[in-house]
């Protein structure tokens, strides 16, 4: 399966746009993602690569939380491993070949409960 560019942006409201924002930052700092553009209080983006843009944007009311569940692609291990230090834990890093047989994964929940991954397919190579 080829990687697909996508030109709109993946929207998730949130209930505290400062408190998403910092979350996110941390998060996304060992995959390499970065803020791009915003408007404080209102809506921010970060380049997440291959022309995708995540937006987080301020809810008018608390978000409804829904059984939401967004993964990011890491480039290796470390990445996923680092991506899941200091976040709220909700599934250490480690094989899920419940997924796909190379599938490595961690979750963590954001500021408003949703369901954040950071995944690689990568064989793990014989010692």
């Amino acid at each position: 399966m080829s990687e697909q560019r996508h030109d709109r942006p993946h929207n998730l409201a949130v209930g505290d746009l400062s408190k998403s924002k910092l979350f996110y930052e941390k998060a996304f700092l060992p995959l390499g993602y970065r803020l791009t553009f915003g408007k404080e209080n209102v809506i921010l983006a970060f380049d997440i690569g291959n022309g995708c843009l995540f937006e987080i944007q301020q809810a008018d009311s608390p978000p409804h939380l829904t059984r939401i569940h967004i993964a990011f692609r890491a480039r290796g291990k470390g990445e996923v491993d680092a991506f899941q230090a200091g976040a709220r834990d909700n599934g250490a890093p480690r094989p899920r070949p419940e997924y796909a047989p190379d599938h490595y994964a961690c979750f963590v929940l954001d500021p408003d409960g949703y369901n954040i991954e950071a995944m690689i397919n990568q064989p793990t190579v014989a010692a």
